[in-house]
């Protein structure tokens, strides 16, 4: 079997790594590097990281092989012949799948490596790529199957903003206007949001995971804190691990968290934290439950999710009253 190593991976198995960069909600406003093409859509040609790519007819047979594409595609109403396994999750039962594909097992084409046989096997017209972490001479084995779209080079490998890549994978697919109505209808629930809870406004926010010795602190450099920052609230500009004896350094006005061992939470410099003590501390659970996964999957379909639970828990840590604590997520 032929098999391509992946370059790292927004999997639940990598949630410790260093952040990419910066990739939130906002987006420039220069749009999608796309050439539209003719009137009724086709051809149409992306560029990339790896030079461009020309889509000449719409897809009928499209294959998923980044860690999060699956997402993107179904939101537009595409169900893919082959998807990359999401490692660590149970991916097809994700709660906000659309129920014709919950729980169905589509076939996968591999988990840390690609496996091109498998791929060449499901004859793909397109493969869709951004959030893939592939090389260059991986590339150039997928684009002797299909047309392949990989990251641009606006953004470091799997940091491209959730909304570029709806408005990429919806050009690629020939449904563009439906791809920026998704992204709006995603985008008024943030909005939504923020008008119904203004006490999300400026408030400073750290969201940590749990790591060895300490955790690991995502700043604003990393796509993962974008949702706090589309909710109005401030995040430090970088972060960075942080040791369990410098914990006090991250005390901000809210405090977010996964996958936090009972040596962490249990130690005394964490239970002495003002913000945990103050009751504005929001736990959003394990990296296998789907607050996590719906974090890693970034996409149209899993963001609306991620607000359900996460909004009335900072609710909860933003109102002033240290008595009504944030319910951990359950999972």
């Amino acid at each position: 079997m032929i098999s391509r190593r992946a370059l790292g991976g927004s999997t639940l198995l990598t949630l410790l790594a260093a952040g990419c960069s910066r990739g939130s909600g906002s987006s420039p406003e220069s749009g999608p590097p796309v050439d539209p093409g003719r009137g009724d859509g086709f051809p149409v040609t992306l560029t990339h990281a790896f030079g461009t790519t020309t889509v000449e007819a719409a897809p009928q047979r499209v294959v998923t092989i980044g860690f999060n594409e699956q997402d993107f595609a179904l939101a537009l109403g595409v169900e893919p012949v082959g998807v990359r396994e999401f490692l660590g999750y149970d991916a097809p039962n994700r709660p906000w799948a659309p129920e014709a594909v919950r729980g169905k097992q589509i076939p996968t084409v591999g988990s840390n490596e690609l496996e091109l046989e498998t791929i060449a096997a499901l004859e793909p017209d397109l493969i869709l790529g951004i959030h893939s972490y592939i090389d260059r001479s991986t590339y150039d084995e997928l684009s002797k199957l299909a047309p392949t779209l990989a990251q641009t080079a606006d953004w470091a490998a799997g940091a491209t903003p959730w909304d570029q890549q709806a408005l990429q994978i919806g050009t690629a697919l020939g449904r563009a206007e439906q791809a920026q109505s998704v992204i709006d209808e995603v985008r008024a629930q943030f909005e939504q949001a923020r008008t119904e809870h203004p006490e999300f406004a400026d408030k400073q926010a750290v969201f940590v995971f749990g790591a060895s010795g300490g955790v690991y602190h995502l700043g604003g450099d990393d796509y993962r804190s974008g949702w706090l920052t589309d909710l109005g609230m401030v995040v430090d500009p970088t972060g960075g691990e942080v040791s369990l004896e410098k914990l006090a350094d991250l005390d901000r006005d809210v405090l977010v968290a996964e996958g936090l061992s009972t040596e962490i939470t249990e130690s005394e410099v964490f239970t002495h934290l003002k913000v945990v003590r103050e009751g504005r501390y929001a736990y959003l659970g394990e990296f296998d439950q789907d607050f996590a996964a719906a974090l890693g999957f970034n996409s149209p379909l899993s963001l609306p999710f991620l607000l359900e639970v996460a909004v009335p828990r900072l609710a909860a840590a933003t109102d002033g009253d240290p008595d009504t604590v944030p319910q951990p997520y359950p999972g």
